[in-house]
């Protein structure tokens, strides 16, 4: 495993810096998307950087996509479940939304789930899903998958807010409020968010999209750095005005279990 920590750094100092209200710090997880040991890696060093700072209430914001690609989605969605509760926000992705519409009944977001993670995530959970008919598979999920989990993915928030940052798994339409946003855009935008100069109102943390870098200080930060696809799991800290990134990367921990 190698670990980045990137340098602390503060906003434009031509306006003011976003900021986390007092005594709060928070750190935001990009993209995990079953990788366990890539996240196992990441929350071992942000427990060291804990230590290494004041005594704060911390706040954990995961940006979505838990689930899919990696070998560890069944797994990681029971501990997040087990976890929830204060101090502990989970945003629902684009992926966890195809799992839960594809276990309620939607042929159509089955079909599109198994060719985009959904297959991974489903002998996760033990379920054989090759060459299974979309009601064959359904089955199988119901009998695999707890419904109290596919109800707290289901139910979990697609954004969520504190001080001047505003954390959603794909991004914001532009111009439009952000206490207004559409559930389908906080979870699937790209574009025009990507190209967008625009001033949110808050600076928007987000994932979805992968990075080959992450950018401080302007109108957003995106997370998704490719924890399967680059093997690169992210984090940003954020206390008072300044943000920091935690990170990272283990080539040869996908072979272990």
């Amino acid at each position: 495993m190698n670990l980045l920590r990137r340098r602390k750094s503060t906003a434009d100092t031509r306006k003011r810096s976003p900021r986390v209200p007092a005594g709060t710090r928070v750190y935001a997880i990009g993209d995990v998307h079953g990788e366990g040991l890539l996240l196992q890696s990441l929350l071992s060093v942000i427990h060291d950087d804990l230590r290494q700072r004041p005594a704060l209430r911390v706040e954990l914001v995961f940006l979505g996509d838990i689930i899919d690609r990696g070998p560890h989605s069944a797994t990681l969605a029971r501990a997040l479940y087990q976890a929830r509760g204060k101090g502990l926000t989970v945003l629902r992705g684009n992926h966890e939304d195809a799992l839960v519409s594809s276990y309620n009944g939607d042929d159509r977001a089955l079909k599109f789930w198994m060719n985009f993670g959904g297959r991974e995530t489903l002998a996760s959970f033990g379920i054989d899903a090759e060459d299974a008919e979309p009601d064959a598979i359904r089955s199988r999920m119901h009998a695999a998958i707890e419904p109290e989990l596919v109800d707290w993915l289901a139910q979990s928030p697609t954004s969520y807010s504190i001080g001047d940052y505003f954390f959603a798994h794909a991004g914001v339409r532009p111009g439009v409020d952000l206490d207004a946003q559409d559930d389908e855009d906080l979870m699937w935008i790209r574009e025009p968010f990507l190209e967008s100069d625009a001033d949110h109102g808050q600076v928007i943390v987000h994932g979805h999209t992968i990075t080959s870098d992450v950018a401080l200080n302007g109108n957003r930060i995106s997370l998704d750095t490719g924890a399967h696809e680059h093997r690169k799991l992210t984090a940003l800290g954020l206390e008072g005005g300044d943000q920091w990134v935690l990170q990272v990367s283990g080539r040869n921990l996908r072979s272990a279990d």
